[in-house]
């Protein structure tokens, strides 16, 4: 690929220092400037050829829109849900994600809730805090012999699998993407979801937020499943409708939930936080001081590497190279409709999206995301 020229970059919430130092030992001019208003974003952004976000800042198509000069956004960290991958696409604005830098942390707080829930750690910790003894009302269950359905058998997904399988767990899953035979030699078996559903002690998910997976758990999953099965989401708000899981939870048919993410961040709907078999904490699957060193290191030499054209890691968004007689244009690898082709897009050695037509699909949902190791 081509160099894409880089000469200055904006960070508007805080990243580790490594980030700010790699950009600047590559010629790039850094400017941090943190916790900018909507309104302060769009006046400030013209004047940068590239954003570095975290979690909080929510680039919207007003202020791509905005930024004349824009050519790199560059999210430290997984998730892009708070970019417009559309707007940016359009306007030919690459947008790149750090889709390693978090998986040991959120795997580890995945593994973490599910031994929480059999035990009830948090619970038993604050009965204990307010004077009490109660040691027959915090009953456990072991995890030997039990079975752990993952939903979306990606990096982070294959981390919880080996961690799991240590106390004794059967690791089964769903992946529309990453092959059986890849899986089974991690020691999970795949199958439908229609299949896994009622094999389950604990269920956990780690997709991308999207169409294909928003709901993913909902009143008809539940009913498939075991009476009394746990749940973790150490994702993305919504995979599981939290509608139809505090319904789960007060008939018991599911007897815990392990919560890191909600679809509205705080959550203003208390009912279900302050469910007694939910076990909840304010999105800290990346909150390590390793994962955000990583992840702040890995966008900055991901750009660096785009502006001396080496190459696009990470990219989610960008120029698409077709065949000779098709229509040029724009697409990313979230699995939308793109000019006049619906397609899954998937990044090609050379740098450049090629559209491929071997999509695959969450039942009764169309496109899902295509990439090479699964998803989470």
């Amino acid at each position: 690929m081509a160099p894409i020229v880089i000469k200055s970059i904006l960070i508007s919430e805080s990243v580790d220092p490594c980030c700010k130092k790699v950009l600047e030992e590559n010629g790039i001019q850094v400017t941090e400037k943190l916790n900018l208003t909507k309104e302060d974003l769009i006046s400030e952004i013209k004047n940068y050829d590239g954003l570095v976000v975290r979690s909080s800042t929510k680039v919207t198509a007003d202020i791509i829109n905005a930024a004349s000069n824009l050519k790199i956004i560059g999210r430290a960290g997984t998730g892009v849900d708070n970019v417009d991958v559309d707007a940016a696409t359009k306007h030919g604005v690459i947008v790149m994600n750090t889709p390693s830098g978090n998986t040991i942390s959120a795997a580890e707080l995945t593994c973490i809730l599910i031994t929480s829930l059999s035990r009830h750690v948090p619970q038993a910790a604050m009965s204990m805090k307010a004077g009490k003894w109660d040691r027959k009302k915090f009953m456990g269950a072991e995890l030997f012999g039990k079975t752990l359905g993952i939903v979306g058998l990606g990096r982070i997904g294959k981390e919880v699998a080996s961690r799991m399988q240590s106390f004794g767990m059967k690791t089964i899953g769903y992946d529309p993407i990453t092959p059986r035979e890849v899986t089974a030699g991690w020691g999970v078996e795949q199958m439908t979801l229609e299949e896994l559903w009622p094999q389950c002690d604990f269920i956990t998910v780690h997709t991308p937020l999207m169409p294909s997976t928003t709901g993913l758990l909902n009143d008809a999953s539940f009913a498939k499943c075991k009476k009394g099965v746990r749940v973790v989401n150490c994702a993305r708000g919504g995979i599981i409708d939290e509608d139809s899981l505090l319904r789960a939870l007060e008939s018991g048919q599911c007897a815990g939930a392990g919560l890191d993410v909600f679809v509205e961040e705080p959550p203003k709907n208390r009912a279900l936080v302050d469910h007694p078999n939910v076990i909840s904490c304010p999105h800290l699957g990346a909150s390590t001081s390793e994962a955000q060193a990583r992840c702040g290191q890995d966008i900055a030499l991901q750009i660096v590497d785009m502006v001396k054209g080496k190459g696009l890691v990470g990219a989610v968004s960008a120029l698409v190279s077709l065949p000779v007689g098709m229509e040029m244009g724009y697409g990313h690898c979230n699995g939308i409709e793109m000019s006049n082709e619906t397609g899954v897009f998937s990044i090609h050695h050379s740098g450049l999206l090629v559209c491929s037509r071997t999509g695959v699909e969450f039942p009764d949902s169309g496109w899902c995301l295509c990439g090479r190791e699964g998803f989470g």
